[in-house]
């Protein structure tokens, strides 16, 4: 099959997964959600290809992919995780196959009316890490030596606990040395991020030249827990293109993964 048609076949692995795990109240990791799909339909030669920031040509094609589903209303992307919605759920139903969901999402399709919501499980959906794809995690020559911190809580106003929090968050990569840092050093003030406790998600606000960048997210100092794309340990690195000017960053622990704004 080609690229096209197998980025189709994982597109629609994908919306089942999340219809699956609808009845759930927690929200999949959408880095989970990819990977099972690459490990339900695995990447051809062409597709395990690792373009630039060593994330597979079949990786990438697939989460562009997922934005589709985005703009037809059939799923949402937030800092909590990924959701279904219910037009999603009918599109499972509708569009039963990844040639019709392909058609349907290319032509505008709607949903034909009086489609019902399938059944839906509790059971949550298994989320594998494909081994044969993982890819090294790009660090530094000389790791930072400072000693891994114990998890901290956070509690929120009505004195109720958080999920732990990570004692500190770093985002090391190419923009370090614009930031005043060294590239790839988590340890230095300037690159740590801060948490905003009523919101439980850490943050970095930065001013950076135009440029291609290339991080991760780096936990308590030193490179022992690191998350690339996808909110991967030691997964392939986040990358963007920046015309330059502020950006700000935003890590979920319970995501494991960043979000950026401009």
């Amino acid at each position: 099959m080609s690229i096209r048609e197998n980025t189709n076949r994982r597109l629609k692995v994908v919306l089942d997964i999340m219809a699956a795990g609808s009845g759930l109240d927690e929200k999949p990791n959408g880095g989970e959600v990819l990977a099972e799909a690459a490990t339900r339909i695995p990447f051809t030669k062409e597709e395990s290809e690792l373009l630039s920031g060593g994330i597979p040509r079949g990786h990438k094609n697939l989460t562009k992919a997922t934005a589709d589903l985005v703009k037809a209303g059939w799923m949402t992307k937030g800092r909590g995780g990924w959701e279904i919605t219910d037009n999603g759920l009918r599109a499972t139903v509708a569009f039963d196959t990844a040639d019709k969901l392909a058609e349907a999402l290319g032509n505008g399709t709607l949903i034909p009316a009086g489609t019902p919501l399938p059944e839906q499980t509790t059971e949550k959906p298994a989320a594998k890490k494909p081994a044969a794809k993982k890819t090294p995690a790009k660090k530094p020559a000389t790791k930072a030596t400072t000693a891994k911190a114990s998890a901290a809580s956070e509690t929120d106003a009505s004195g109720v606990v958080q999920a732990e929090q990570p004692a500190a968050v770093a985002l090391a990569g190419t923009f370090g040395e614009a930031l005043g840092a060294a590239n790839w050093d988590p340890s230095h003030s300037n690159v740590q991020m801060q948490l905003d406790s009523t919101a439980g998600v850490w943050q970095l606000s930065a001013e950076l030249p135009a440029g291609q960048y290339s991080y991760k997210a780096v936990l308590n100092g030193n490179w022992d827990e690191n998350y690339g794309a996808f909110g991967l340990l030691d997964g392939a690195n986040h990358e963007f293109a920046h015309a330059g000017g502020p950006v700000t960053f935003h890590y979920n622990h319970a995501t494991k993964d960043v979000l950026r704004g401009e």
